[in-house]
């Protein structure tokens, strides 16, 4: 889950001088009414580490796997009112402190562990009408900021602001599987077997560049585009083309429950969109206008922590005629639990798909209970499958629905394949008659990626139903759970998995999506996690490329000390995680509020990573529980060999709750209340089975301003050398202008870091296009120094991946504007393009 912690800023003294050292470069530490509707019209504006011990283990990486759990986005620790900005003063340059060798090498790898080696198997648009508040405010971070363009007829309360390439490489082979033993931490890989089924041909996957064809704009996901158009010489010339507006905006129960996280995707001369409740919609990328809309019903008792849908997946039949219906389809995962397909040139529902365009995820899983199972995410295409999990709201229940991964024909909809971990073999086709997939396993919320050409997917898997308590966890949970599972995509049989945290009970999900890059010559996968480390792995085996160790001597805890691990893995090629906390490191608006916050720490259980949940005080959870890294994921430029990691570095205040007294405070699971509120995520959850309800403190803020407890900065970004995982450059992303204490926005300009949640894109122009911060600015980054050389005010938060594509030679830049609940953001519906102006 994640669940993103805003956090309201501070005493310009303590900002400035906080900021100023934290720009230091950091060495990581050793229903279904369906209606297509025609388009609407949409007006466009031209230009305008730890206490523990550490061992080396040079055979393994961590041993048993586990699966990811629930998507759900927490709430960002600070807090943001909704009144218009005043201008705030121009800032000094917001550069980050380089690294003393500040250019990759070229990608070797003389750092890979040894492995004992085996064989593995084988809204209606509307006008541009820009607030005149905004439309001349310069953004505290850049130097040169333009934005000439009005936006389409914004809705008043959406509009509180508005501002003034070749594919990335991944190589298809395979390399000899390779497995650690099972006495050592590392991958499990599967016994010998027979390399994956040519039943279903490797198809040829789009090329990144002019079009952003994928989630992760190329089928790695490495989020890299080839296109240079825009650099780092003319970056600052940028200005607004257009902005759509979706016309999706929170009404009744939903409001206050909108996350909707959208990353478009560019094909042709369309953008395909996915709005908050589901709505797919077809944009041209030159000029905004609408072409075809279509809205599947989702109701809003279906949402589940917030109303997300990240982006869509297109697929088109290699044996479709030209101008066969649905010779080209887009595929989105809905809140209430289907799986749509529409011809991508009508936005008419495709009928040979389930049925009538339409397949039911709630089958065999029990009873239907609106908003405890649903999909955020974009499913995967490969091998002639689509392959999608789900998110099933954390913290209701140990018997909850399942967290089965299944594949359905991408042509028909039909089952093809399902992975339930509880019983793999058993319901592989599907459970009998009369009986439901296992009840409660982990399940896989975010995005998995696939290898077409191997034939593999790779999905970053979460938590069990219930993550602060692992006692009665079955065996399989406690080996697939926020592990890295790759399954034959042509049969869903496992092939490896590789486990980064051992009986989580910290709510340390999977929650990025894995990227694949050519490493030194190896398929390879990269996996980024919630607690900071970042692993590099062998696609074909799991095997860790880059050095993973053991961290031992860990606290076992008072509450279940036979369940705790005494060791975990953590990447030593690289870790975004900082040093543990000390009490010195509280932090307060006031003297009073420092003071208190002290207090708070001496009150509670830390024994530094991984300090185990208590029930006799609360205990502190650091990182928190939104990383590290999350769904945002990282972005690799391939070519320069470098990695953007943006992240959070706060920390989480928890207690459990012992059973008598959660149930005398009245908390019930989903499934036994009338109604629900969107108050963040373990914020009193029930955990029903179990002996323990939970109370999570996201962001650890003080009851006396609304601040966080420890000091800034809160959020991150990091530039990494891919050839030896060091820090090239770290500097805090998001300035203290929306945040303050008691909701009241300081409009300080300065870079004090805030909590963050999306990702970036990094081009061949040297750039790297990031919003994702609580301050709604869109920036560019020069990749090479981590100076922000140009920045925009955006209408609402831009909690959201960006992406760049390019029509009759014009390179755009894109991020939706669409706000965070959690994040406490305003939320919009703007989807909005940039470019050069036209000569």
């Amino acid at each position: 889950m994640t669940r993103t912690l805003l956090i309201p800023l501070c005493l310009i003294a303590l900002a400035v001088s906080d900021a100023s050292l934290a720009q230091e470069t950091q060495t990581p530490p050793p229903t279904d009414q369906t209606q297509t509707t025609p388009p609407a019209g949409t007006d466009t504006t031209d230009s305008d580490q730890p206490a523990a011990t550490i061992e080396e283990d040079a055979t393994a990486s961590p041993d048993s796997p586990a699966a990811t759990e629930d998507d759900a986005d927490q709430p960002a620790a600070v807090a943001e009112e909704a009144t218009p900005d005043t201008a705030a003063p121009e800032a000094t340059d917001d550069t980050a402190t380089a690294a003393e060798d500040n250019q990759p090498a070229a990608v070797t790898d003389d750092t890979t562990t040894e492995t004992t080696q085996t064989e593995a198997p084988d809204s209606p648009a509307t006008e541009d009408d820009q607030p005149a508040e905004a439309a001349g405010e310069t953004t505290p971070d850049s130097e040169a900021t333009t934005d000439s363009a009005a936006t389409t007829d914004q809705p008043a309360d959406a509009a509180e602001e508005a501002a003034e390439p070749s594919a990335a490489a991944t190589e298809d082979g395979a390399a000899d599987a390779a497995t650690a033993s099972d006495d050592t931490a590392g991958t499990e890989t599967e016994a010998e077997g027979d390399a994956p089924s040519d039943a279903v041909a490797a198809a040829p996957q789009p090329e990144v560049g002019a079009d952003w064809p994928f989630y992760g704009g190329d089928a790695g996901a490495t989020r890299y585009s080839p296109l240079d158009q825009i650099n780092r010489e003319n970056v600052a010339q940028l200005e607004r083309v257009f902005t759509y507006h979706t016309g999706d905006l929170p009404e009744g129960e939903a409001v206050g429950m909108y996350s909707p996280e959208t990353t478009p995707l560019k094909v042709g001369d369309d953008l395909l969109i996915c709005s908050a409740m589901n709505v797919l919609i077809s944009v041209d990328a030159a000029t905004g206008e609408e072409n075809w809309r279509y809205d599947p019903g989702v109701p809003n008792e279906a949402i589940p922590y917030g109303a997300t849908c990240r982006g869509v997946t297109l697929y088109t039949d290699p044996e479709a005629a030209e101008g066969d219906a649905c010779a080209t389809r887009v595929i989105e995962g809905t809140l209430d639990a289907k799986l749509v397909a529409v011809d991508a040139a009508t936005g008419a529902p495709c009928e040979d798909f389930g049925e009538n365009g339409t397949v039911d995820l709630w089958q065999d899983l029990g009873e239907r209970v609106p908003g405890w199972y649903a999909v955020t995410a974009p499913p995967v295409v490969v091998r002639g499958v689509v392959v999608t999990g789900a998110q099933v709201l954390d913290g209701q229940a140990e018997d909850s629905p399942s967290g089965v991964i299944r594949a359905y024909d991408v042509r028909t909809g039909e089952l093809a394949w399902a992975w339930d971990l509880g019983a793999p073999e058993a319901n592989r086709d599907g459970p009998p008659e009369g009986e439901v997939y296992t009840r409660g396993t982990p399940n896989m919320w975010t995005t998995a990626v696939a290898d077409e050409e191997l034939g593999y997917i790779y999905l970053p898997m979460g938590n069990s139903a219930v993550d602060y308590y692992g006692s009665n966890r079955s065996e399989q949970e406690n080996e697939y759970a926020t592990s890295l599972v790759a399954l034959d995509a042509t049969t869903g049989e496992e092939v490896w998995h590789f486990q980064t945290v051992r009986h989580d009970v910290w709510d340390y999900d999977l929650g990025s999506q894995p990227s694949l890059i050519d490493f030194e010559g190896t398929p390879a996968v990269v996996l980024a996690s919630k607690q900071g480390d970042i692993y590099v792995l062998d696609r074909a085996t799991g095997e860790p490329l880059t050095p993973v160790d053991e961290i031992t001597d860990l606290p076992q805890g008072d509450v279940e000390p036979d369940y705790i691990a005494d060791s975990q893995p953590i990447s030593t090629w690289h870790t975004l995680r900082k040093p543990p906390l000390e009490e010195k490191d509280t932090w307060g608006f006031t003297p009073i509020d420092q003071l208190w916050c002290r207090i708070k720490f001496r009150q509670a259980n830390y024994e530094g990573y991984m300090t185990p949940p208590s029930a006799d005080k609360p205990w502190i959870q650091y990182p928190g529980y939104n990383g590290g890294s999350d769904w945002g994921s990282v972005a690799i430029d391939t070519e320069r060999g470098i990695m953007i990691a943006n992240y959070n570095d706060i920390p989480n205040y928890n207690q459990l709750i012992p059973r008598e007294q959660a149930d005398e405070m009245g908390l019930k699971p989903i499934d036994e209340v009338e109604s629900r509120a969107g108050a963040p995520e373990g914020a009193g959850d029930p955990q029903t089975g179990s002996p323990y309800g939970i109370n999570v403190n996201a962001g650890w803020r003080s009851e006396l301003t609304g601040m966080p407890c420890s000091s800034p900065p809160y959020g991150g970004i990091r530039a990494i050398d891919m050839a030896t995982g060091e820090t090239l450059w770290d500097r805090p992303i998001g300035t203290a202008r929306r945040n303050g204490p008691f909701g009241i926005p300081s409009f300080l300009p300065f870079d004090i870091g805030t909590p963050n949640n999306g990702g970036s894109v990094v081009t061949a122009g040297g750039l790297v296009f990031i919003a994702a911060a609580t301050d709604n600015l869109f920036r560019a980054i020069d990749i090479e120094t981590g100076e922000t050389l140009w920045s925009t005010v955006l209408p609402a938060g831009g909690q959201a991946n960006p992406i760049t594509y390019e029509v009759d030679g014009r390179q755009y830049v894109m991020v939706t504007a669409m706000g965070h609940h959690f994040m406490e953001t305003p939320v919009g519906d703007e989807v909005i393009a940039w470019a050069l102006p036209e000569e």
